[in-house]
């Protein structure tokens, strides 16, 4: 990759919205995967009272909308001010008390798991033709697009997945520990299209040894992967009362979750076939994502 198109890729601008100050990649296609578009504010018209508590709004009782998932509540429901990293916003915005936990969960991810996933971590990768496994370091592009695999030059050397490309995922682990506990990650396999090519391609990382012979690197760095931030979905027609509260992104970027059939099974461990996968959180092996 020249460096011009990696400064073209890493380039921001700052902009304003009715929302608040956002630096947000200066040309659109750049944008990472992860992101999510400021939504429609519900009309003030529209919302005589808190969507939420239903009290009626007044000169004393003001309208407030959630930045996350646009909808109009009043200030004891939309009162806090939480990081939102995903929609790019400089500074805290007001939230709503469903839409704010979820972006406090996602503002731990961007603090800490997206850290190893840009610094990368040794793999054994094989790919769908190859014989034998390469040695590479495996991370994530520094605008999140892209899943970047660095070789010795012994074999392809360098090839790079995109993420919105990325069809299904399969967690490896390895049995469960004494005395119980979630199963260890040992890996995972990706199964993603390619441009100009029918059908799917596939390749499997395994944990690989860094430099001081350990795989905690590499674990780690699956961890952080399962942990990605929930996949951007159409948002749901505002209602007011709690069935209407989830805001666009409360599950998995890899979710939803399917068992795999018997032709698409990849020989998962005892503890996928027992129906534990790696994080004790699902219980399947196989996720997909949203569309």
């Amino acid at each position: 990759m020249s460096s011009e198109v990696a400064a073209r890729r890493d380039a921001k601008k700052l902009v304003r919205s009715p929302s608040g100050l956002r630096m947000v990649p200066e040309h659109r296609a750049y944008g990472s995967p992860f992101g999510l578009e400021e939504p429609p504010w519900v009309p003030d018209k529209e919302c005589p009272r808190c969507m939420q508590c239903d009290t009626k709004f007044d000169f004393l009782t003001r309208k407030h909308h959630c930045r996350r998932c646009g909808k109009c509540f009043c200030d004891k429901c939309c009162g806090q001010k939480v990081a939102l990293r995903r929609m790019c916003f400089v500074d805290p915005v007001r939230q709503c008390a469903g839409c704010a936990p979820v972006s406090r969960r996602e503002a731990d991810f961007y603090d800490r798991q997206l850290k190893l996933l840009l610094s990368g971590a040794t793999f054994l990768v094989t790919f769908e033709n190859s014989e034998k496994p390469d040695t590479m370091v495996c991370r994530l592009s520094s605008n999140q697009r892209f899943l970047l695999l660095d070789g010795d030059g012994d074999g392809d050397g360098h090839r790079e997945v995109e993420v919105a490309r990325i069809a299904a995922v399969q967690m490896l682990t390895e049995g469960l520990p004494p005395g119980g506990g979630n199963a260890r990650a040992i890996g995972m396999t990706l199964q993603y299209t390619t441009p100009g090519a029918e059908g799917l391609t596939q390749l499997t990382l395994t944990a690989g040894e860094d430099a001081d012979g350990s795989r905690r690197q590499a674990t780690a760095w699956l961890a952080a992967m399962h942990k990605v931030p929930a996949a951007p979905r159409s948002p749901a027609p505002a209602r007011r009362g709690a069935s209407a509260r989830l805001s666009q992104a409360h599950a998995s970027f890899w979710s939803p979750c399917r068992r795999p059939s018997s032709s698409t099974s990849l020989g998962t461990s005892n503890a996928t076939r027992a129906g534990r996968s790696a994080w004790g959180s699902s219980t399947c092996s196989w996720a997909h994502r949203h569309d």
